[in-house]
């Protein structure tokens, strides 16, 4: 994809909208012509993916996650092995056994998927304005407008690979309704672009039940008046769409012509930039630690120039996690957010258990500021 391309389809002339206030700062303000770009990053199978990860031997073999009961029992999820078969998720149990006698149920694991989607959200806090978290395995990002989104889609997808072992499927769009599309297009493990010179004609023949929110009912009703594509309904003035669907046909309007003006719904500004790192093998002393930081730091120097936050008006802080899970964090408000002040900070840390270290991170932490501030747009 040409970065310099990518632009917000179908905004009105003269107008400008505003995403609410980043990382604590000053709210974004996208002026007609600039170019919104959106990622989706989808995890491919998360639960399933995450067991075989732990277990190589599950890779060829079907899994089911969840749906213990055969009687009541349903699938929350399973591997692609046992889609090959028809199993998907939500799928009663009784269902998945007869169409694959073999397949492994497994229980599932919440607390450490909770604590591998953490690790995954942590890599797209790097690269985005905004993140939006819309379930445990899927999330959207807002990319800042000068950077190259597919690039960036591409060097997640590889980061999430080594650092946390699993994949990840990536849609790269002008805004959320095309970018979730785009993330499904290629799974798994894929990455597709949709273009802003590609919108029209990409829409054009999508089943309308690619729309979010068209389930089976409305799809009946829609098939009534044999509406099944969005070329289809582009020959319905919005007028009548309303009048029939209700507002379902308002959004059937936009989504058949590709717009979606939604932005990222961001629950609290940020008020922290870090970076973090989960090691192959577990580190053992103070000395290999240490080490790692001139990684840690360029990475996060990369992340405080995207945000545009002043780095030395950050107060530094490090986390250690240790090999048997437990955790802790070493701040100070005086030190300076520089590699020899994370090296102190990391010294600290490091000296309150005699461990094993399975994780080191750094990050910055803005000073308080006034809540009303942040809440005026």
């Amino acid at each position: 994809m040409t970065p310099a391309s990518m632009g917000i389809a179908h905004m009105t002339t003269g107008t400008a909208f505003r995403t609410p206030a980043l990382n604590g700062g000053e709210p974004v303000i996208h002026e007609v012509g600039t170019q919104r770009k959106v990622i989706h990053i989808d995890c491919d199978c998360f639960f399933a993916a995450v067991e075989m990860r732990d277990n190589p031997a599950l890779v060829e073999v079907p899994i089911a996650i969840g749906g213990e009961s055969d009687r009541r029992g349903v699938i929350a999820t399973c591997n692609y092995p046992a889609r090959r078969f028809g199993v998907r998720s939500a799928m009663a149990t009784a269902q998945a056994r007869k169409l694959c006698p073999q397949l492994v149920l497994m229980p599932g694991r919440m607390a450490l998927y909770r604590e591998v989607s953490k690790q995954v959200m942590a890599i797209l806090e790097e690269y985005a304005l905004q993140t939006e978290q819309v379930s445990v395995d899927e999330a959207y990002l807002e990319i800042a407008p000068h950077l190259n989104a597919s690039a960036i889609a591409a060097e997640i997808r590889q980061r999430v690979r080594a650092d946390v072992g699993i994949t990840v499927s990536a849609g790269v769009a002008p805004n959320k309704f095309l970018a979730k599309i785009a993330s499904d297009w290629n799974k798994p493990d894929g990455l597709f672009v949709i273009r802003p010179h590609q919108v029209e004609e990409f829409v054009a023949d999508l089943p309308l039940t690619r729309i979010q929110g068209i389930g089976p009912a409305m799809e009946k009703k829609l098939a009534l008046y044999k509406l099944k594509t969005c070329t289809d309904v582009r020959q319905w003035p919005l007028t009548e769409l309303v009048r029939v669907f209700g507002r379902t046909g308002a959004v059937l309007y936009e989504r058949a012509r590709g717009i979606d003006h939604r932005l990222l719904n961001v629950d609290r500004p940020r008020k922290s930039l870090s970076v973090e790192c989960t090691f192959a093998e577990d580190l053992a002393g103070e000395a290999h630690c240490l080490e790692q930081l001139p990684a840690l730091w360029e990475r996060w120097l990369e992340r405080v120039e995207r945000s545009g936050w002043p780095a030395g008006a950050l107060a530094p802080f490090v986390k250690v996690k240790f090999a048997d899970f437990s955790q802790t964090t070493m701040a100070d408000s005086h030190e300076q957010a520089s590699v020899e002040g994370f090296r102190r900070l990391l010294s600290l840390a490091l000296k309150r258990e005699n461990k094993a270290v399975r994780l080191l991170g750094i990050g910055g932490r803005l000073p308080e500021v006034d809540r009303n501030q942040l809440t005026l747009f």
